[in-house]
C-alpha cells in the first residue's frame, strides 16, 4: 500500500470553487521546486531571489488580475487556497509576497481611469510590488514621519521604513507617508531608483527569509499622484491578516506531512514505548493524527475567513450603498480577528507537540522542523490576537466598531 507523501495529501477539504484545481495544477510544479530547497535555504539564511523568480515567471502575481485583462481571475478564497499551498511548501513566500497581493486587490477593485490601467498592466506583465509602511522612528501612533513631497516637477519621497516585507524582491515599492497637508497618502517608487535602499537586515527568529528589512528614501522618486489611504480599498486590514491566516495553514500542513513522513521512516523506539516500532505505536500515531486534525481545522476557518473578505471585495466593486458597505466590512473585520485568535492557537500547538511524535534527534539542526514554530509565532506576533479578542469582545458586548486600520507608533512622553 502506498502512503502519501506531505505534498499528495488530499484530506484538507473541499477545494474553494470548480476553477481552482486548474488554478492549482499551473502553480503546483513551481510550489515543488519551491518545496525542494526549503529546508537548504532555512538552515543557510539564503533568501529566496530564485523562488521568488519561477513565481514571477509563472505570472503567479497576477492572480487577481482579470482573465480579460491579462490574469487569471481568481477570487479571494482560490488567492488564500493557493498562498496556503505555497506556504506549506515554504512560508516565507507568501509573506514575502503579501506587500504584492494587498496592493492588486486596491488595484483590481479601484475605479476605471489612468492609474488602473497603468498598474494592471504591469501586474497582468508579472511585476512584482513591495510594501513599506510601518516605521519604528519617533513618530506617535497614527503619524509617519516619512515625507511624500514635491521635487521639481515630480512628486518624491523622503523617510526610513521598517519591516518593509518583499521589498527586496520587488520591481516597485508601495509606500505610505504624510503630504504636504498633512494627509496620510501612498505613493509608487521604482524599487531600483536613484534614492531608494532596501537593506537586508531582518533578524526576527522565524520568517527569516522574508525580506522584512529597513528601506531608506531620499527625494526617490514617485510614478503618478499620490493616492491619500482614505481612498484605498476599505477592507484592507482584513485582506492582509487574510494572508497572515493563510500562510499560517500552510505551516500546520507542512508540520502534518513532515511529522508523519518522520515517523513513517523512524527505526529506533524505547524500551517503554506501545509498539515495536514508532510507525505502530498508538500513542505516536495519536500525536500524528492531532497534528493533522490542527492544520484541518486552520484550513477549515482559513476557507471561511476568504468568504468574508470575498464579500467585502464584492461591496466595493458594486457600489453598494455606504451604509450596507460599511456592514459588510465591519463584518469582514470581526470574522479575520476571531479566525486570527484561534488558528493562531491551532498552528503553534502543532509546531509543538509534533516533536512528541519523534525523539531528541528530531531537535537537530539539520532538519529545521523548529522552524514550523518559530515561523507561526514570529506571524502571529505581528498583528497580537490579544487585541483581537478584545476587539471581538467589545463588538459582541456593546456593539463598538473594529478599528480599520491597525498602527504602530511611539508612545507619548509622560509631561513633567
Amino acid at each position: 500500500m502506498s502512503q502519501p507523501d506531505a505534498a499528495d495529501w488530499t484530506a484538507w477539504g473541499t477545494p474553494p470553487s470548480p476553477r481552482y484545481e486548474a488554478l492549482a495544477a499551473r502553480f503546483r510544479p513551481v510550489f515543488g521546486r519551491v518545496r525542494a530547497g526549503a529546508v537548504a535555504r532555512e538552515r543557510s539564511r539564503d533568501l529566496p531571489h530564485e523562488a521568488i523568480g519561477w513565481l514571477k515567471e509563472a505570472r503567479f502575481g497576477a492572480l487577481r488580475v482579470p482573465e480579460a485583462e491579462g490574469g487569471f481571475g481568481a477570487s479571494l478564497p482560490d488567492l488564500f487556497g493557493l498562498l496556503a499551498e505555497l506556504a506549506e511548501a515554504d512560508s516565507n513566500l507568501p509573506q514575502a509576497l503579501r506587500n504584492h497581493f494587498g496592493f492588486a486587490e486596491d488595484t483590481v477593485g479601484s475605479p476605471a481611469g489612468p492609474r488602473r490601467t497603468h498598474w494592471i498592466e504591469r501586474l497582468a506583465a508579472g511585476d512584482l510590488f513591495g510594501g513599506a509602511w510601518s516605521e519604528t522612528g519617533p513618530a506617535p501612533v497614527g503619524t509617519f514621519a516619512t515625507r511624500i513631497h514635491r521635487s521639481g516637477a515630480r512628486w518624491g519621497l523622503t523617510g526610513k521604513k521598517d519591516y518593509t516585507t518583499g521589498s527586496l524582491f520587488a520591481d516597485w515599492i508601495d509606500v505610505v507617508g504624510t503630504g504636504e497637508s498633512g494627509e496620510e497618502t501612498s505613493v509608487v517608487v521604482p524599487a531600483k531608483a536613484p534614492g531608494v535602499e532596501v537593506i537586508d537586515d531582518w533578524d526576527g527568529f522565524g520568517q527569516r527569509l522574508t525580506a522584512s528589512g529597513t528601506a531608506l528614501f531620499e527625494d526617490a522618486p514617485a510614478i503618478g499622484e499620490p493616492l491619500p489611504t482614505a481612498e484605498r480599498f476599505p477592507y484592507g486590514p482584513a485582506f492582509f491578516q487574510a494572508v497572515h491566516l493563510a500562510t499560517l495553514t500552510g505551516i500546520a500542513r507542512a508540520a502534518a506531512g513532515e511529522v508523519a513522513r518522520a515517523v513513517r521512516t523512524r527505526n529506533r523506539t524505547y524500551s517503554h514505548a506501545a509498539g515495536a516500532r514508532p510507525s505502530a505505536d498508538p500513542q505516536v500515531l495519536q500525536v500524528v493524527g492531532r497534528v493533522h486534525g490542527l492544520a484541518y481545522a486552520a484550513g477549515a476557518i482559513n476557507g471561511q475567513a476568504a468568504q468574508a473578505v470575498q464579500r467585502a471585495y464584492e461591496a466595493r466593486v458594486a457600489g453598494l450603498p455606504e451604509a450596507e458597505s460599511h456592514a459588510i466590512n465591519v463584518a469582514a473585520e470581526i470574522e479575520l480577528a476571531q479566525a486570527q485568535s484561534v488558528l493562531t492557537g491551532l498552528v503553534l500547538e502543532a509546531g509543538t507537540i509534533l516533536f512528541d511524535a519523534l525523539g531528541a534527534s528530531a531537535t537537530r539542526r539539520g532538519l529545521a522542523l523548529d522552524r514550523h514554530w518559530r515561523n507561526a509565532r514570529t506571524i502571529a506576533s505581528h498583528n497580537p490576537r490579544i487585541f483581537k479578542d478584545r476587539v471581538v469582545g467589545d463588538y459582541a458586548v456593546n456593539g463598538t466598531e473594529p478599528p480599520f486600520q491597525w498602527k504602530i507608533g511611539r508612545v507619548p512622553e509622560p509631561r513633567a
